[in-house]
Parts: C-alpha cells; sequence; structure tokens
C-alpha cells in the first residue's frame, strides 16, 4: 500500500490533532531584561524568594 499525502491528511484527519495535547499555560519571564516595569521585577523577585533591587554591603549598612 503506497501512503501518499493524501493518506496522511487522512489519518490525521481520523486521529486528530495530537500536537496541541496541552493548553496554552502562562509561564512567566525567566529573563530579567525582558520584565520591563519595576512592579513586576519586584514581584518576580518576591516569588523566587530573592531581594530585589540587588544591593551591595555597602548599601545595605548605610540604609541602617
Amino acid at each position: 500500500m503506497e501512503r501518499t499525502r493524501a493518506w496522511r491528511r487522512s489519518q490525521a484527519r481520523k486521529r486528530g490533532k495530537t500536537k496541541a495535547v496541552h493548553p496554552l499555560v502562562f509561564k512567566p519571564e525567566k529573563n530579567w531584561k525582558l520584565l520591563y516595569t519595576r512592579a513586576d521585577k519586584l514581584i518576580r523577585a518576591r516569588q523566587l524568594g530573592m531581594s530585589y533591587p540587588i544591593r551591595s554591603t555597602r548599601q545595605l549598612l548605610d540604609q541602617e
């Protein structure tokens, strides 16, 4: 049996599309440069458990 393009297309229609199994789920940015606003960076830093903006030891001592 020769499997032509028409056969492959009919099989795809019969079985349905398997590529889109998972619906689109929002994924937050991984790159800090892509986070535009300061508020977004603060939220992401809180999620990651890190302090933002990143301050040096000298800045932390001057603050206290």
